[in-house]
């Protein structure tokens, strides 16, 4: 079961609020509530009370506890632009865009994360930090073997000799 919550024409770019949302995107309600709270983007007043507002269709619409709720997906999108112009030098003038965006929240139940999280993710991070152990493993030894190389052949030796007064 999904439950959704939208906020549109939001006139912030959406550039911005793409910041504070990736922030949140995998948390609880509650984790997300206190990133949300001490963020110090401008963006993230707005989208706490998207979530507070998706908070509150579980609880009313669709009788469901928030503590076993997390965020699955947040999407910003491009909304309208306001066009204005600014004046310049010797007549001319600029563009000047005003951006906005829609934001969509879905909120779906902890259980399904586990089962998910569990069968794909876990298996694959475990597989990638073999191999990157194992890679650092061979560029150490890699390294090791060309400085004492370099050693013994005497390319290390680059030392300049100045006249010395007493």
């Amino acid at each position: 079961m999904e439950i959704t919550s939208s906020l549109k024409y939001l006139r912030i770019a959406p550039r911005k609020v793409r910041l504070v949302t990736r922030l949140i995107k995998g948390l609880s309600i509650e984790q997300a509530e206190q990133q949300l709270k001490y963020s110090p983007k401008r963006s993230g007043v707005d989208v706490l009370k998207l979530l507070k507002s998706a908070k509150a269709n579980a609880i009313h619409n669709h009788h469901i506890d928030p503590k076993d709720l997390y965020i699955s997906k947040i999407n910003v999108t491009d909304g309208p632009t306001l066009k204005r112009t600014r004046p310049r030098a010797r007549g001319s003038a600029y563009l000047i865009r005003h951006r906005s965006c829609h934001i969509v929240l879905t909120l779906k139940p902890i259980d399904e994360k586990k089962l998910k999280k569990i069968d794909v993710k876990d298996i694959e991070s475990k597989n990638k930090t073999k191999k990157r152990t194992i890679n650092k493993d061979k560029n150490q030894i890699q390294r090791k073997e060309k400085t004492h190389v370099k050693a013994q052949k005497g390319q290390n030796k680059n030392i300049i000799q100045r006249k010395v007064i007493n």
